[in-house]
């Protein structure tokens, strides 16, 4: 059987992470969310930065000017970094934080992985250009999470209810 090309490229500077197995939670998150976009995986690549809330507010600083933690931040990758001849087409960048996941999922009595499995779809859906800044794009995004979620076997992280 033929080893397939791994995806996504992450880099684990908070080695709690590991624990978590997100290496392969991100693999599969990201496979199911270019499934569902009708993307091949095969010919896209995409950098993950498993860090800390010390590390993802100081990139919120630097990139966002929001000097606090968050749980996920996407960098969508620009057309000139997609069309690397021969090599996979880079969709861009992710940091998630293990603190603010961990208390995230904790708060809304969720597992880890389930919560940490729901920002990483959201957040490489923001790498495909999804956003959620009207209400009709935050519907139609919280529409394919709970669609690509569900073909991971992940709940709907909504609840069945719509947005407050």
């Amino acid at each position: 059987m033929a080893e397939t090309a791994s995806l996504v490229e992450a880099v684990i500077e908070d080695p709690r992470w590991e624990a978590a197995g997100l290496e392969d939670l991100a693999e599969r998150a990201a496979r199911a969310v270019l499934e569902v976009e009708g993307l091949d995986p095969s010919t896209s690549s995409i950098s993950l930065l498993c860090c800390d809330d010390t590390r993802i507010a100081a990139l919120n600083a630097e990139f966002r000017g929001k000097p606090k933690a968050t749980n996920v931040l996407s960098w969508p990758a620009g057309p000139a970094d997609r069309a690397m001849p021969g090599e996979p087409a880079h969709l861009g960048d992710l940091a998630l934080s293990y603190d603010t996941c961990a208390r995230e999922a904790g708060d809304a009595g969720l597992s880890l992985s389930d919560h940490a499995a729901h920002l990483l779809v959201h957040g490489v859906l923001h790498l495909l250009g999804r956003d959620h800044v009207k209400e009709t794009e935050a519907d139609e995004m919280e529409r394919l999470e709970t669609k690509i979620l569900a073909s991971m076997g992940v709940h709907d992280p909504y609840g069945g209810q719509e947005r407050p």
